[in-house]
């Protein structure tokens, strides 16, 4: 019969122990990252709906949630022009639901379809202030006039369903001729239509309520880029 030394198995049984318990607390941890990223996407975050095939209150909601504001830019636009060409096809029952669910925003959920608006906003001016910033400032100008039209072009898809015949010459030909009625407008605190003759207009009223949730370096950039949007449209231009 072998020899046991009581020593050295009673060390042996200590490291197989806490081996055991190592393996243990790697197990919990990976146990609870597992859990934590299942409750970041399937009960923290709510991707948007199917908007076709959602109720119309499910999908007006949808904008009240800050889980909005967690989409990439070009899918929360996507979302409003589908919701926009819904509007436009809607029946009398999805009429009636949604004059009823905008009769029935009060209080904080009001305030958060507020919020997300505002940084809507603030996402589309900051990513066009950045893009304006990072390019050689002989290009700046070519850059402000594409940014413009892409914008503009926008919003003619999302109040009318599609683009206008306007060339792109023709669109920053009317934004010019309408520097005057902006400034008026910006003055008169009056919400202009989201095509060429309210675009600075639209951005003017929109860079007081884009500060409250910009970051710093944010606000400096879109209070930059939009001075330089002003000049290049303004009439000494």
């Amino acid at each position: 019969m072998a020899f046991i030394d009581l020593h050295e198995l009673k060390y042996t049984l200590r490291e197989r122990s806490q081996q055991i318990v190592r393996t243990g607390m790697i197990v919990a941890v990976l146990l609870l990252l597992s859990v934590g990223v299942w409750w970041w996407v399937a009960v923290r975050w709510r991707p948007p709906p199917n908007i076709f095939d959602t109720p119309v209150d499910d999908v007006l909601g949808y904008l009240a949630l800050d889980d909005f504001n967690e989409l990439p830019l070009d899918e929360r636009m996507k979302f409003l022009l589908d919701l926009s060409n819904r509007f436009r096809s809607m029946e009398s029952s999805d009429s009636a639901a949604m004059a009823g669910f905008f009769a029935g925003v009060t209080g904080p959920v009001r305030k958060q379809m507020t919020q997300n608006v505002r940084i809507l906003a603030r996402d589309i001016l900051a990513q066009g202030a950045a893009g304006y910033f990072a390019v050689p400032p002989s290009d700046q100008g070519k850059y402000i006039d594409d940014w413009v039209v892409t914008w503009t072009k926008m919003g003619e898809r999302i109040t009318t369903g599609k683009e206008s015949d306007k060339t792109d010459k023709e669109r920053l030909a009317g934004i010019r001729s309408q520097s005057d009625r902006n400034e008026e407008r910006m003055k008169e605190r009056e919400v202009p239509k989201l095509d060429e003759d309210g675009a600075l207009g639209f951005m003017s009223i929109w860079q007081k309520e884009v500060e409250v949730t910009a970051s710093p370096k944010q606000q400096g950039q879109i209070s930059g880029f939009l001075q330089n949007v002003r000049k290049r449209y303004s009439n000494a231009f």
